[in-house]
This record gives structure tokens, sequence and C-alpha cells, in this order.
């Protein structure tokens, strides 16, 4: 079984894309640690996976920290985080803006991230493991009808495509997924307006097979766009300009992050 003996950190993975990607990787061998707030649905997730529960509040150091122990505790260490807990926004910066909402959104969607990746890395250099953190085609793109959830995500795109060559060096492979719209609570408020609109909504398998591509196959830093219709793959950045010496040359640095001539 591909997974046998790996051992999976999930979090937000009560239902969702999070549920799929526990079932998956349980299917194929791995021991989960399912982690949400949703205590029921996460226990129900767990009990059918063979794995174990913890209740972890993502905004909070502490929790991702206790939910990566009982990893260690209860199958002896730690091959994966699947960094996937996020919410909807749900409001804008005009009238509607709301400024707790506003931490809670970012809090999840993004420091979820950073705490579950400072958590973890520990264990994982132990191990040569992966970070795989759910970011969003939202994150790559312009998102009019959302943009603070926009932000949130492509802070995660940045924060993956910096710490991908950090962690590296260690043995570690950090990754993001980013989905377009697929059939998930986020879009619950207006799926009907996609469908109308004729915007394919993809189903939780379709996402939940790029992360298995993503796990198999990812190289550091890199970012997978999930589209329907079309195979997922790394997104090519376009690099911006790069600076340039008083005589017109350009700067070249020992590890350089420009990747080819601008």
């Amino acid at each position: 079984m591909e997974f046998s003996g790996k051992v999976a950190l999930v979090t937000g993975a009560a239902n969702g894309i999070g549920a799929g990607v526990a079932r998956r990787l349980a299917a194929a061998g791995a021991s989960v640690v399912v982690a949400d707030v949703d205590d029921a649905r996460g226990e129900a997730v767990a009990d059918e996976v063979g794995g174990v529960y913890a209740h972890c509040d993502v905004r909070d150091p502490r929790q991702n920290e206790a939910a990566v122990a009982t990893a260690v505790a209860r199958f002896g260490g730690l091959d994966i985080a699947v960094l996937n807990a996020g919410i909807a926004t749900g409001f804008g910066l005009g009238d509607d803006f709301d400024a707790e909402r506003y931490r809670t959104v970012m809090g999840i969607n993004l420091d979820g991230v950073v705490f579950g990746a400072h958590a973890a890395l520990p264990e994982l250099k132990k191990r040569g493991g992966r970070i795989v953190a759910t970011a969003s085609m939202a994150g790559l793109m312009a998102m009019p009808m959302d943009p603070l959830y926009g932000a949130n995500k492509a802070a995660v795109v940045g924060l993956v495509r910096g710490l991908g060559p950090v962690a590296a060096a260690d043995g570690v492979t950090v990754n993001a997924v980013c989905p377009s719209f697929a059939d998930t609570a986020i879009i619950t408020g207006f799926k009907s307006t996609l469908e109308s609109a004729g915007m394919p909504v993809m189903s939780v398998d379709d996402v939940v097979d790029a992360f298995v591509s993503v796990l198999r196959e990812g190289k550091p830093g890199e970012c997978w766009f999930v589209q329907a219709g079309r195979p997922s793959a790394p997104f090519t950045f376009p690099n911006p300009p790069g600076p340039r010496t008083a005589t017109g040359e350009r700067v070249r640095l020992e590890h350089d992050p420009i990747a080819k001539e601008n």
C-alpha cells in the first residue's frame, strides 16, 4: 500500500476536502490523525479510518503542537502534515466589513498554516516528511467576489514558495494545492450561482486526487492548480524583473530565487 507505515496529520478533517484526504490516505495504508474543532464529526471520521481524533483550533499554536504530539504518541512520529483547515470570508471592505470576523478568517486560513507548519516541522525533519497546505485558485489570480479570501490564500501561496527551498534543505517537501470551486461547505452560499453561470463545480474526490499527486510528485515550493476538466500540475509563476548592477549586469545570488532571465 502506497502510504503504508506513514503517519499523517490532517487539519480541517471533519468534513469536505480534509475528510476526503484522511479517507484516501488511510485507505492507502497511512495512520491518520484527524484534527478539527467539530468533535462529533471529527471523531466519526477518525473511527471510520481507524485513526485518532485531536481537537485542534488551528488559530492556537499550542493546539497545533498538541495535534502533532498526538501523532507521535499514538503512531510514533509524523510523515505528512496536510494543513487544510479553512473557512469562507463572506464580507468585503465596505460597509459589510467585520473586524472580528476578519481576524477569525485570517487566523484559520493563514495562521493555521503557519502554526501548523511550525508545529510539524521538527517531527517531519526526523523522517523526511511532507507538508501540503490547502490554498486556492484565489491565491493565484484576482478574486473580485471575495478579495479578503484571495488575500489569505495568496499569503499561503507565498509562504509555501518561500518555505519550500528552506525546508528542502532539512529533507522536508512543502507544497500547496490550489483548487477552484469544489463541492464543499465553503461554496454553499453561492453554489447555485456558479452552476447557473456554467462554472463547473468539482467533486471532493477530484481535489483529493490532486493531493495524492502532490504527495507523490511535488517538488519543493510547488503550488499545484486544480481546475475542472484538466490534469493538475504545478503552476508556472512568471518571474518578476530582476535587479541590475550600475553597469547593467544581472545580480546573481548564491541561492538565486529568480529561475531564469527576465
